[in-house]
Order: structure tokens, then C-alpha cells, then sequence
């Protein structure tokens, strides 16, 4: 597919704890985006310090990672048109209270530090999280029957 792009988004431990995966995942399939990746991992210590680097010097950084490492993670990657941009609007605002009816935060979050997914914020970032989480045979590259009722 012309101009198509990955995106990395995990399911965060209180979003599996809270049975969330399912409609994530209907979500942005219904959207039109194709699943090339799935796993469930429990996260080391040093794949989420790698994943979360730029936020190293904030405060929060350490609770972050403790936090992560408490359950297991659902990581995806997902192809589509856009797919970053898009993702990043259907999640919703990193603040829950920021976020809009209809967006996955608006609709099942409240506070911050329990946001329960991260999704790439840029193009550039999604190749280097896909590449933090995932081997390059891990990725599974098929064209969906759906694309041509999706795309023109």
C-alpha cells in the first residue's frame, strides 16, 4: 500500500489487568488498520528504561518503569495510512482528563500515572519502538483482503 507507515502501541499492565485488550485491538481494527505484530510480554527492566529514555531526567521515571514492569504488556504494531497520527488521536490525550468522549482514554481513564497505552508520537520514534520490542521476523508483512475497501 502507497504512503503506508507502523506505529508501536502497548497495552499497558492496567489496561490488561482491566480486560481492555480486545477492544483496543477492535477499535483500531475497525478503523481500518492492519495488525502486522502481537505479543504479550512481561517487560525487563532494561527494555522499558531503553523504551522510556527521553523521559530519564523527569521525576516520575523510575515509578514509571516499576509500574510497567507490574504486569504483563501487550505489544502491537500496527500499518496503515497515517497510521501514527491517527493512533495518537484515537488514544487520546496522555492526561485522561484532557481526553475526549469517544477516545480510548476519554472513555476508559481517569488519572494520568494509569493512562493504560502508549502509542509512537512520531513516525521516527514507532521504527525505533518496533525495533525495541520487536524482531524483524516477528513482523508479519500481508496485504489484508479489507484494504481495498478501506483505501481507494
Amino acid at each position: 500500500m502507497a504512503n503506508s507507515e507502523r506505529t508501536f502501541i502497548a497495552i499497558k499492565p492496567d489496561g490488561v489487568q482491566r480486560n481492555l485488550v480486545g477492544e483496543i485491538i477492535k477499535r483500531l481494527e475497525q478503523k481500518g488498520f492492519c495488525l502486522i505484530a502481537m505479543k504479550l510480554i512481561q517487560a525487563s527492566e532494561d527494555l522499558l528504561k531503553e523504551h522510556y529514555i527521553d523521559l530519564k531526567d523527569r521525576p516520575f521515571f523510575a515509578g514509571l518503569v516499576k509500574y510497567m514492569q507490574s504486569g504483563p504488556v501487550v505489544a502491537t504494531v500496527w500499518e496503515g495510512l497515517n497510521v501514527v497520527k491517527t493512533g495518537r488521536v484515537m488514544l487520546g490525550e496522555t492526561n485522561p482528563g484532557e481526553s475526549k468522549p469517544g477516545t480510548i482514554r476519554g472513555d476508559f481513564c481517569i488519572q494520568v500515572g494509569r493512562n493504560f497505552i502508549h502509542g509512537s508520537d512520531s513516525v521516527e520514534s514507532a521504527e525505533k519502538e518496533i525495533g525495541l520490542w520487536f524482531q524483524p521476523e516477528e513482523l508479519v508483512d500481508y496485504k489484508s483482503c479489507a484494504q481495498n475497501w478501506i483505501y481507494e
